[in-house]
């Protein structure tokens, strides 16, 4: 790896960049895949996917991932178990600098690095984060919760996915979600599922207060239109948000106020590119304010943020790779 140059490197092995690696190597890129973690993202962890095409019976995200890292390497893509530190560019080339302090150059970069969950900012959550309060909700984790009562926060569709993979094996799942409902947060399909499982439970305009317990939760301390309230619980899923993973990025890659990548004609400012931008063209439609440089997935400013959108990206993304490559 020391020693070659890659035609694109794709950081992050979620779903966008799995994609953006499987097309780009079998289309004859030399392709190298940087990921800190297992491949899958943040799809990785959810429970069940049950709207991607082609699955009706649907697919765990573990198993996505899989099937997607078997897939990339079958077309000979590589992939190192690094984190991305920093991006800089000289001339044609592009380099992506490694938490071991080593650099890979390419010719292209995909930026694809996914999201970080949104912490649960109350007293006694981080130190029994890992200890009954989990993020994200991994499948060996449901059967432990068996005839336990389970609580998730949030009401998002990976809410809604962990709700229902747990109310297999819990003897209640509790859903807690800050607004009325979950009509403008959720999938309709998922919506009508939670309603047909007898055991979920939701309950809206409610926020946590404080995690209880010592070696381990044991309870919470919550706030509903009722008033505050303590309950019993050994688990706590999270599913609040997540912030976007650009924090080393440099300040040439342009992103929005929240930290998610700027690409395409949403560079425009006022009708104008960044001054950053020097090329003689306009930028294609998933590229950064760095020439070269792509973006796909929920990292990018305006995603739609499910499965399905994100591999289309980072499918997508490699074809104006190609358009981008051909000028050389």
């Amino acid at each position: 790896m020391a020693t070659q140059v890659y035609d694109l490197v794709v950081v992050g092995a979620g779903p966008a960049g799995l994609a953006g690696a499987v097309y780009g190597a079998s289309e004859g890129l030399r392709t190298l895949v940087i990921e800190p973690e297992a491949p899958g993202g943040q799809a990785g962890t959810t429970s069940k996917i049950e709207n991607y095409l082609g699955f009706p019976q649907g697919i765990t995200g573990a198993e996505m991932g899989r099937r997607a890292l078997l897939q990339a390497r079958r077309f000979q893509a590589e992939f190192v178990t690094q984190r991305a530190t920093g991006l800089r560019v000289d001339g044609q080339y592009r380099f992506v600098c490694l938490g071991d302090g080593r650099e890979v150059s390419s010719h292209v970069v995909l930026l694809a690095p996914g999201l970080n969950y949104r912490k649960l900012d109350v007293p006694g959550s981080e130190r029994l984060t890992g200890r009954g309060i989990y993020y994200g909700a991994a499948l060996v984790e449901a059967p432990s919760c068996r005839e336990q009562d389970v609580y998730i926060l949030g009401g998002a569709n990976s809410a809604g996915q962990a709700a229902l993979h747990f109310a297999r094996y819990a003897r209640t799942v509790i859903m807690l979600v800050r607004g009325e409902g979950l009509s403008a947060t959720m999938s309709k399909y998922l919506i009508d599922e939670i309603g047909r499982t007898s055991n979920i439970v939701l309950r809206s305009k409610m926020q946590v207060l404080e995690a209880l317990g010592g070696e381990h939760l044991e309870g919470l301390r919550l706030r509903g239109p009722g008033g505050d309230e303590e309950v019993r619980t050994e688990s706590l899923f999270v599913f609040i948000g997540a912030a976007p993973r650009t924090e080393w990025l440099p300040s040439l890659v342009e992103r929005d106020e929240k930290g998610f990548i700027l690409s395409g004609q949403d560079l425009r400012n006022d009708g104008k590119l960044p001054p950053e931008w020097h090329e003689d063209r306009e930028p294609f439609l998933l590229e950064t304010s760095v020439p070269g440089v792509f973006v796909a997935g929920d990292v990018r400013h305006g995603s739609v943020k499910r499965v399905a959108s994100a591999v289309g990206e980072g499918s997508i993304a490699v074809q104006f790779i190609h358009q981008y490559l051909a000028r050389f």
